[in-house]
């Protein structure tokens, strides 16, 4: 998958994707910050404590960190190859060497993902700039069965010419997908136009022009040159013992040749022939202040296209990563964009100036930059807005920030990293970051050291530096077809009883082979018994569930209110979100901005959303500042006042993300697709319109807080660092008055009745290159008996891409999408069963013919005794994993209350799993699946 992808898996934004980067030596008269790399590693490193570093004599470094307070571990091989390394002409190279990765080895002529997932094990892969890493987290049982896999294709990989055929495919699928984007393809006309000469000015994927002319040689010969243990880092974080671990780490890679030019690695110069005019040192002088030529202010890129929103990105290009500067950079990207107190948030967004923006510093192996966009909000210009941009960069050079802005910066840098940092999956990314990008895997220690040296000075002397309007690369999206009305009911295009061509689907690749190429797994250890919540019911009817965590000094809270959008009515449909999105706009106690400060200054992170079944508030924080997360969240509950004013910019923004939306396939599809499922009296059948938004006043949102926001409908869970007994008397005091007036609203929904034959749609939006389809029927509820069956033969049937049913069929034998899945979505209300998958347009029809011939095989024929097993063990031995994620395990643990599970559920899931038996999958399937009564969907370009 491509890195972004990866960051949106993990929820890293911005700030960390910074922090694993950096920036130019600067020379000139003022004084320099010490280089973060020189910086001494603390006496007690807050991220790299127990770790070990080993190097074998084949030169393959290894990283491990014994981190016992869960029983999984993570394995992670990060080769330092990436887009940097790519001459022009092969520019996607690495990004299709990552996909060929998974087609099997000599020893194991399997699809690897069918591996990982009889693993149990949550994989997958990144491509980025400079590096290309793959992962998996499983039991701690199968750390040498993974180990084992990884050293098998770190050697043996198979690369054939059918296996590029198909995964090319498969990898133009994946680009034209990003094309769908406005925003993807304005960062590419940007990013080429303030990067000319370096590979970093050209997309990490590739293009689909160069893609395609790939050869099975060219690709041998990357794999060949730069697959080698000189230029590869292995991580093992999670519960082992190191020295046994090294012991087979030993035996497993430490035979594996050198080949190459993979010794060229440990230099900062890219390993492709590409022509790259300025290396590090000269990168450094261009920087310097007083050598840096005084260009004249370029115009726009302006990209006129069909699309939904008005959109600019801004580039500011850095230095390298080795650099003194690195510091006072992520504290200025810190000031700009981080919380709703940051520099960029209060002028663009509360000056209704923007619907959103984002930023980030980029700082590489070789170059840099920083990446400014945002959306402008209805009737705002785009050159206001870059305008406004400038003011901000401005006022920083010149006067500086303040005393409250620097300290408030430095609090969430190190509070980001805390927090970021409570599973072993996200530790191990780090590190792997660090040691391929700068050769220092201690690196953000050294960084954070050197953030709490930073002065406002060194603040303003970067910006004056890096931000100016000379050094600027600007770039606009114009929508060339632009729509000022949104949302509503989408044409139902094409009807069709039956699709066109019908095609066969291929034999379900075989449980044996998998069985035959699995490494064996060690016996598993006796486990101890997941420990269970303490739920507490205050006396007004809230539902508290605790469960005390000690392995982080942190916390994480989740909760539940049933004040969702299926209280929506037709004709004010959003009125859920936008009363959500208004909490915390201001209490009768505190503003917006004070709210924000209170979060910003402690680095606390608290979102609030809203879905069709209810309202999520999500938030973690050090322990040390539990109270006041609990303080603000029952204070945004309880005394929202929602002022006109802020109401006001967030319907605008809320317009404007539903244009945008509008302009994506998969929601247009997904609402397309409830459209048809639903009949028009189903809360399910409801999409907001920009008349709908229009039509909500603020005593609208005051009504509906009153009625919907209630302690007896409210559910909280809490895990981490703290003492019961004292959280009990703290929620008591902030929630313990809060009362309910009358009864809580309660919905009668309409029955769902299935479609009596198969039903077709087709939606075209402008300038698409890729259709996404969803194909599907009303499913059942959390509390159906055949859940735990639905899941395990959803497991088989498409619950992974690179293991299931359909994944081994229209993904890799026919080539015909990136990607395919299906699920079941089963809540407190009955949720509809659906396949989806992105296609090329002309593949659509095929894919969805395959499609249906699979679940009529699946339904008719069922599946075999071995599928369950590896169904089972997948399901049961990824679980662990989930749970040793605390924001996951604290989401888990809600949920199940939520269902009205037993508080038990949080360790008898596996059981439940276990249980279910191969005539129970063919039953579900049997019930469940109906090919010939299916509601499908396609959105893509206009026929």
């Amino acid at each position: 998958m491509s890195f972004l992808t990866f960051l949106r898996r993990y929820r890293l934004p911005s700030l960390l994707f910074a922090l694993c980067l950096s920036t130019a030596l600067l020379t000139g008269e003022v004084p320099l910050l010490e280089a973060a790399n020189a910086v001494e590693v603390p006496a007690t490193p807050l991220t790299t404590q127990s770790v070990r570093k080993t190097v074998l004599e084949n030169g393959l470094t290894v990283l491990t960190k014994e981190v016992p307070t869960a029983p999984v571990v993570t394995v992670q091989v990060w080769y330092r190859l990436g887009s940097r390394d790519e001459a022009r002409g092969v520019n996607g190279i690495a990004h299709q060497l990552e996909h060929l990765m998974f087609k099997g080895t000599q020893d194991r002529p399997i699809q690897f993902g069918r591996l990982f997932n009889a693993l149990g094990s949550q994989s997958n892969a990144f491509t980025s700039y400079d590096q290309t890493a793959y992962f998996g987290t499983v039991e701690r049982d199968k750390l040498r069965s993974l180990l084992a896999l990884e050293a098998d294709r770190m050697q043996g990989a198979l690369m054939t010419a059918d296996a590029l055929k198909s995964e090319n495919r498969v990898v133009i699928s994946e680009l034209q997908g990003y094309e769908n984007s406005p925003s993807y393809r304005l960062s590419r006309a940007v990013m080429k136009a303030a990067m000319p000469t370096s590979p970093y000015g050209l997309p990490v994927g590739g293009t689909k022009a160069d893609v395609e002319k790939f050869t099975i040689e060219q690709i041998r010969s990357y794999y060949q040159n730069y697959y080698s243990p000189n230029n590869a880092t292995l991580l093992i974080v999670g519960d082992f013992q190191t020295e046994p671990t090294l012991k087979a780490v030993e035996d497993l890679f430490g035979k594996v040749p050198n080949r190459g030019r993979a010794a060229q690695a440990a230099t900062d110069t890219p390993m492709a022939q590409a022509q790259i005019p300025q290396r590090a040192s000269e990168a450094q002088k261009a920087n310097s202040p007083n050598n840096a030529p005084q260009n004249p202010v370029k115009s726009p890129i302006v990209l006129r296209e069909p699309g939904s929103a008005f959109l600019m990105q801004a580039v500011y290009p850095l230095p390298a990563a080795k650099h003194a500067d690195v510091p006072a950079i992520n504290v200025l990207d810190s000031v700009l964009t981080q919380g709703r107190s940051s520099r960029f948030y209060q002028t663009l967004v509360e000056g209704g100036l923007a619907s959103d923006f984002s930023g980030y510093a980029a700082t590489m192996i070789s170059d840099g930059w920083y990446h400014l966009s945002a959306t402008a909000a209805p009737e705002q210009t785009l050159t206001k807005l870059s305008q406004a941009v400038e003011s901000v960069l401005a006022d920083i050079r010149s006067k500086g920030v303040t005393p409250e802005e620097l300290q408030r910066a430095k609090t969430q840098l190190r509070s980001y990293i805390l927090l970021r940092n409570r599973d072993v999956t996200s530790q191990a990314f780090q590190l792997g970051d660090d040691q391929t990008t700068t050769g220092d895997y201690q690196r953000t220690d050294r960084l954070l050291a050197a953030i709490e040296t930073v002065s406002a000075a060194d603040i303003q002397r970067v910006a004056k530096a890096y931000f100016t309007p000379e050094k600027l690369t600007l770039g606009y999206f114009e929508p060339s077809t632009f729509d000022k009305t949104a949302g509503g009911t989408a044409s139902p295009g094409q009807t069709t009883g039956q699709t066109v061509e019908q095609f066969n689907a291929g034999p379900p690749v075989a449980p044996s082979l998998v069985a035959k190429y699995l490494p064996a797994i060690a016996k598993a250890p006796n486990q101890p018994a997941q420990a269970l919540p303490e739920k507490v019911v205050l006396p007004n009817g809230l539902r508290v569930l605790l469960l005390r965590d000690p392995s982080t000094p942190t916390v994480s809270l989740s909760a539940h209110v049933l004040a969702g959008q299926e209280f929506d009515r037709a004709e004010k449909s959003g009125l859920a979100k936008l009363t959500a999105d208004n909490l915390t706009n201001g209490t009768t106690t505190k503003d917006a901005l004070t709210l924000a400060k209170t979060l910003d200054d402690r680095g606390i992170s608290f979102e609030i959303s809203a879905n069709r079944e209810s309202v999520l508030m999500n938030g973690s924080a050090l322990i040390e500042h539990l109270p006041i997360l609990i303080q603000t969240m029952a204070d945004v509950t309880q005394n929202a006042s929602f002022p006109e004013q802020e109401l006001e910019l967030s319907r605008q923004r809320a317009i404007t993300a539903l244009k945008v939306q509008m302009d994506n396939p998969q929601y247009v599809a997904r609402q397309v697709f409830q459209q048809t499922i639903y009949p028009e009296n189903h809360p399910f059948h409801s999409f907001p319109t920009e008349a709908s938004l229009s039509a909500i006043a603020r005593q609208d949102l005051v009504d509906f807080h009153k009625a919907h926001y209630r302690p007896d409908t409210t559910i909280i869970a809490l895990v981490g660092d703290f003492d019961p007994a004292a959280v009990k008397t703290l929620l008591q005091n902030e929630l313990g008055n809060w009362k309910a007036e009358a009864k809580a609203p309660m919905l009668v929904l309409p029955t769902v009745a299935q479609p009596t034959q198969v039903v077709r749609r087709y939606q075209g939006i402008p300038g698409k290159t890729q259709s996404v389809t969803l194909l599907g029927n009303a499913g059942i509820d959390r509390k159906d008996p055949r859940f735990y069956n639905a899941l395990v033969m959803n497991q088989i049937l498409g619950g992974d891409t690179l293991s299931s049913r359909l994944g081994g069929e229209i993904r890799d034998r026919q080539g015909l999408t990136y990607g395919i899945y299906s699920y079941f979505q089963a809540g407190n209300r009955q949720g509809p069963f659906l396949v989806s998958m992105q296609t090329a347009p002309e593949d659509a029809d095929k894919a969805i013919a395959s499609t249906l011939k699979l679940l009529e095989q699946v339904r008719t024929q069922g599946i075999e005794t071995a599928e369950l097993t590896t169904a089972q063990r997948s399901l049961t031995s990824s679980y662990p994993v989930d749970l040793a994620n605390p924001e996951s395990l604290t989401n888990t643990i809600l949920m199940n209350e939520v269902y009205g599970l037993n508080v038990a559920e949080l360790r008898q899931y596996p059981n439940q799993i276990e249980r279910v038996t191969q005539a129970q999958v063919d039953r579900a399937a049997n019930e469940l699946l109906h090919p010939d009564r299916i509601v499908v969907v396609t959105a893509g370009p206009p026929k």
